[in-house]
C-alpha cells in the first residue's frame, strides 16, 4: 500500500430522539415525517459541535415546535444495515406542539397501545421501552 491509498474506515452516525407522553402517560408524541410519510418520535442525528442534550433539544423543536426538558436515557439501537446508534430519551414537554413544521406533516399525541400499528417495529420497540422505563434497553436491528 502507498502513501497515497487511503482506506476509508466505515462510520457511525449518533441520532437521538425524545420519547414525550402526556400527563396521563397514555399518549405519546409523534411526528409524521414530511420526507417518508412514517410516524416517528421527534429525534434526529447529532451535529458534531453540539452535547447530546443540545442535539436532542433542537431536533424536538425542529420537528414539533415543543421545547423538552431531557430526562433519563431509556434505550440505545443500532441500526446494523446503516450504522446508525441512536440514544433515545424519555422528555417532558415545556411548551405546546405545532400543528406541522418544515420537517413533519404532523404532529400528534398518539395512544402508547396504537405504537404497533402505527410506527416500523424499531420505533414502536424505542417508544415501549421508554414507556415502561425499568432500565435501559441496548438493541440491535436490521434496520426493519
Amino acid at each position: 500500500m502507498s502513501t497515497h491509498d487511503v482506506i476509508e474506515t466505515p462510520r457511525h452516525s449518533v441520532s437521538v430522539a425524545a420519547a414525550i407522553f402526556d400527563d396521563s402517560g397514555e399518549n405519546v408524541l409523534l411526528i409524521k415525517r414530511r420526507d417518508n410519510g412514517e410516524w416517528e418520535p421527534p429525534g434526529g442525528v447529532l451535529e458534531l459541535d453540539e452535547t447530546i442534550e443540545e442535539g436532542l433539544r433542537r431536533e424536538v423543536r425542529e420537528e414539533s415546535g415543543v421545547e423538552v426538558e431531557v430526562g433519563p436515557l431509556t434505550g440505545v439501537y443500532k441500526n446494523m444495515k446503516r450504522g446508525i446508534v441512536a440514544l433515545v430519551f424519555r422528555c417532558d414537554a415545556m411548551s405546546p406542539p405545532v400543528l406541522a413544521t418544515d420537517e413533519s406533516l404532523a404532529v400528534q399525541w398518539k395512544p402508547v397501545q396504537d405504537v404497533d400499528n402505527l410506527l416500523s417495529q424499531s420505533f414502536a420497540q424505542r417508544v415501549r421501552d421508554a414507556h415502561h422505563n425499568a432500565q435501559v434497553a441496548i438493541r440491535a436491528h436490521d434496520g426493519s
